[in-house]
Order: structure tokens, then C-alpha cells, then sequence
């Protein structure tokens, strides 16, 4: 067959790494596409800069040439615009996209998976969500004839090489980020990736895909681990857990707002035997619970050049395999408009508080008189005997794990709780999850 013109907007790491394996592996690609790729142009802000492995003749600034010109488009530009605006001339164009933009797609995901959809292409994004795990195509195609209940996943590696860290190597939080940005796991600036922004841009992505509904990053409750201490990590060590930034995706079936969707990413406690407990330094993994599939997990390298380009590549070879079959493009995907998502403070959770007390008689009851007042329960209560203060105060921890209840409560309680004059500091409060 004649050969597919592709064209690619950026070329950084990942659009380097894509354009090179295009070219190096030519012949091993059109053997499974059924027809040869050709590399037509690579949009770039500056043509004069050098590329090593680039030919440079494929370099343009003329982004609309390019697009009018190609079969598939690949979007690696990053960013809102002019990346929006590009991908939608492009499906207007009748050309398919295959984009790892992920803080597009958290914004856009609704408007541009329909306008691929009307204009009968394909708008591919695997390399958006957790880099080479393949986890988009098991959602959208491989569990499509199932009902997907909740995802929650570790999918961002930053993050979770710094809370391994801290948690293997006893280091503190600004050890542990200066030596993921000398690895490469962290940006100098981490904001993105501690403030807990990344991950939630995914979450957005994946509950959109899941549950068929315009699930936007500003639906998504967003908490960061820039709070997270030492102290956090040993006392949830001592408690039988580990501490995860963990991207939640559910269906909730009741709640004091009806039911609806949550999304939300937060650190949380997991019990040591769960399997995303042994996800370990900048790896990521996803564990989807379905109707019928049950429990499924993913894990692999989720950043990094080689690994988003084997993501975008194998977008690439699926769409063109079934433009040389002649199928049509995107899959009809009805969006659910009137999907409520529901607040944070509706969903029902566990915490485990850790208060530092002074050690002395009416304490428990104090603690226990605001619980029983708020309608929220202890399921556990441990308490160790600290040092005594310059006052010569005798002090202790106090370390509480609720049952389940509404965010809302369970924040109340702990509000009150701190305004006892009991408590000289409510040291942590942190969610439990996957029990």
C-alpha cells in the first residue's frame, strides 16, 4: 500500500525517541500495519536548533501544512494551546491524533473525543495515563461489555519514589525530592507532581473514559503529599500501612448527595498486603475493580522517554492498522451530561488521626464525647507516652483509626478535636483506603 504520512507537533524527548524508532524500525512496522509509515514533517518552534538523529529537512514551523498533508498526527507540543486548536483542525482534516497530553485531555476530554467521533478518526491517548502501561485501551475497549466500579492507582512516579523513600530509607520529604530531580524522576520545579496535579489530571482522563461521562480536573479534589512527614510515615509503619498518593476513581452508589461519581487523589494509607502497597520507587500501577473481571492490576514504568514513546507508537500502529482495513474511527462513546459528581465531603472514608495529647485522666472521654457528639465511631485507639515539655507537662500520642463515615464528619470531628484544650496538636490526619 501507499505509504501513511505522519506528521508530529513537537519534538522534545519523547518526540525525538517516536521519530527515531519510526525511522529505525521501519520495515518491522509496516510489516504489522500492512503499509509503511513516512515521517512527513516535524512541527517545531525553532528549525535552526539541532537535533541530533533528526533529519533536518523534516523540520517546519508551518503547522497547518503539516496537518493538511498527513494521514495520522501525533501531538506532543504539551500544553492547552495552540495544542487544542491543532488537534481539532487535524480531525477536521479526516486525520487521526494520537496525543500524550494529558492536561488537555483533563480539561477536553468530552469536546475532543466527540469531535473525533463525528469526523470519523480516531483521537488515541495511552501515552496520556501512566506512560507504557498499556491501561486506556483495557478501560475503553477490553473491559467496554463490562461495568467498571472503581480505579484507584498510583500514576505518578514522582510522587511515589519519594514516599518509598522516606518509607524504605527513613529519609525526610526534601531528601528524598532533591534526589529524585538528581535522578531525573522530578522536575526542578515538582509542584505539578507533589501538589498532586498530575495524577489528577489522569484521574480526570480515567474517570471520564470509565464511566462515560465529562469528568473535568476541576471536578477532581486534589491534595498533594508536600504535608507528609517522617513522623507520618513511621507512625503508618508501626500501624501495618504505607503511604500512597493514590488517583481514586469510583461509582458511588449512596451518599448524603445521592449517587454519582467521585474523583479525587489524595496520600493515603494502604495495608502492606495490598498489591499497590508493593509498587515501589518511580514505577506506577492502576487496580480497576469490575463486575465481572473482578480485580485487575497494571504496573509498569508510567514516565520517561522510551517508555511514553512505546505508548504513542503503539497508539500509532493501531490506528493506521485500521485505516489500511478501512474501519471506521472512533468508537460511538455516549457521554452521560447529566452525571452528578459529587463532593469530597460526600464520600464515605476512614481516617486515622494522630493527636498529641497531654497524658492525663478525661483525655479518652474528651476525645470520645466529640465522636459520640458527631455521630463518627472509633474502631481503634492506641496511645504511647511521650516526652514531658519544657513545663514539665508529661505528653503523648494518641493515635485514632475511625470506621467508615462521610468526609464531611469525619472532618468535623477532627476540627473539634483540635479546639480541645486536651490536645496540644492534631499531628496528621490521613485517609485509609483499600479495606
Amino acid at each position: 500500500m501507499q505509504a501513511l504520512k505522519v506528521a508530529m507537533l513537537g519534538c522534545g524527548v519523547v518526540g525525538t525517541e517516536v521519530a527515531t524508532r519510526i525511522q529505525n524500525r521501519s520495515e518491522a512496522l509496516a510489516e504489522r500495519i500492512g503499509a509503511p509509515l513516512k515521517l512527513s514533517a516535524i512541527v517545531v518552534r525553532d528549525t535552526s536548533k539541532q537535533r541530533p538523529g533528526i533529519d533536518p529537512s523534516l523540520l517546519t514551523t508551518d503547522a497547518e501544512a503539516a496537518i493538511a498533508d498527513a494521514d495520522i498526527v501525533i501531538e506532543l507540543m504539551g500544553g492547552i494551546e495552540p495544542a487544542k486548536t491543532l488537534i481539532r483542525s487535524a480531525l477536521d482534516h479526516g486525520s487521526s491524533v494520537v496525543t500524550a497530553n494529558k492536561a488537555l485531555l483533563a480539561a477536553n476530554y468530552g469536546e475532543l473525543m466527540s469531535a473525533a467521533d463525528a469526523a470519523g478518526v480516531r483521537l488515541e491517548h495511552e501515552a496520556a495515563v501512566a506512560g507504557a502501561i498499556p491501561i486506556i485501551r483495557p478501560v475503553g475497549d477490553s473491559l467496554a461489555g463490562d461495568r467498571i466500579d472503581r480505579i484507584m492507582g498510583i500514576v505518578n512516579g514522582t510522587t511515589n519514589y519519594i514516599l518509598d523513600q522516606m518509607d524504605s530509607e527513613g529519609w525526610s520529604f526534601d531528601e528524598a525530592l532533591t534526589t529524585a530531580q538528581e535522578l531525573g524522576y522530578a522536575e526542578a520545579d515538582p509542584s505539578a507532581d507533589i501538589g498532586g496535579h498530575d495524577a489528577a489530571a489522569k484521574a480526570a482522563i480515567l474517570s471520564s473514559l470509565a464511566f462515560h461521562a465529562p469528568v473535568s480536573i476541576d471536578d477532581v479534589h486534589v491534595e498533594g503529599i508536600e504535608e507528609i512527614t517522617p513522623e507520618m510515615v513511621a507512625t503508618a509503619r508501626d500501624q501495618g500501612f504505607v503511604i500512597k498518593l493514590l488517583a481514586v476513581c469510583e461509582r458511588v452508589s449512596e451518599s448524603p448527595a445521592g449517587p454519582g461519581l467521585s474523583a479525587r487523589v489524595y496520600p493515603a494509607l494502604l495495608g502492606r498486603s495490598h498489591p499497590l502497597a508493593t509498587v515501589r520507587g518511580a514505577y506506577n500501577a492502576v487496580f480497576i475493580e469490575a463486575e465481572a473481571a473482578g480485580s485487575l492490576m497494571f504496573y509498569g514504568q508510567g514516565a520517561g522517554g522510551e517508555p511514553t514513546a512505546s505508548a504513542v507508537l503503539g497508539d500509532v500502529v493501531s490506528v493506521a492498522r485500521r485505516k489500511v482495513l478501512g474501519g471506521r474511527g472512533q468508537y460511538e462513546r455516549p457521554f452521560h451530561e447529566d452525571s452528578t459528581i459529587l463532593p469530597i465531603s460526600a464520600i464515605t472514608t476512614r481516617y486515622h488521626i494522630t493527636l498529641d495529647v497531654v497524658d492525663r485522666p478525661g483525655v479518652l472521654a474528651a476525645v470520645s464525647e466529640i465522636f459520640s457528639d458527631e455521630g463518627a465511631s472509633i474502631e481503634l485507639m492506641r496511645q504511647t507516652v511521650g516526652e514531658v515539655d519544657d513545663q514539665g507537662t508529661q505528653h503523648a500520642k494518641l493515635v485514632l483509626a475511625t470506621h467508615s463515615n462521610t468526609d464531611a464528619i469525619l472532618r468535623e470531628t477532627v476540627d473539634r478535636l483540635g479546639g480541645l484544650t486536651v490536645v496540644r496538636a492534631v499531628k496528621s490526619v490521613i485517609r485509609v483506603e483499600g479495606q
